[in-house]
């Protein structure tokens, strides 16, 4: 074996272990850029989904809270309205309901 050719040999495989770890290097880095690039892509994502699902809770609660609202104001009517009408009829009735007890009062049994 000629030394010269051996040592050009050893040169060559230097050479090619430093251009694999090269190559390895730039895998590894390109894979850590697509993990991170993942990463951020997915935050990205899970921030806007909580955003939707906040901003629907947001929305029922409002539209709930209106409803309870307007119901709260139809039913305070709706009572004032059967305490008039029980305020009218009662006047109606009144001097009715005092003779009849002042006649019961009065009437002696025996």
């Amino acid at each position: 074996m000629d030394p010269v050719r051996g040592h050009g040999g050893i040169h060559m495989l230097l050479a090619a272990e430093q251009e694999s770890q090269q190559i390895v290097s730039s895998a590894r880095n390109l894979k850590t850029g697509r993990l991170k690039q993942a990463k951020d892509e997915a935050e990205r994502e899970a921030a806007a989904y909580r955003t939707s699902l906040e901003e629907d809770y947001q929305r029922k609660v409002s539209e709930s809270t209106g409803s309870s609202g307007w119901n709260v104001k139809r039913l305070e009517k709706e009572t004032e309205t059967k305490i008039q009408n029980l305020k009218n009829a009662s006047s109606a009735i009144h001097a009715d309901v005092i003779n009849m007890l002042l006649k019961h009062v009065t009437t002696v049994q025996t």
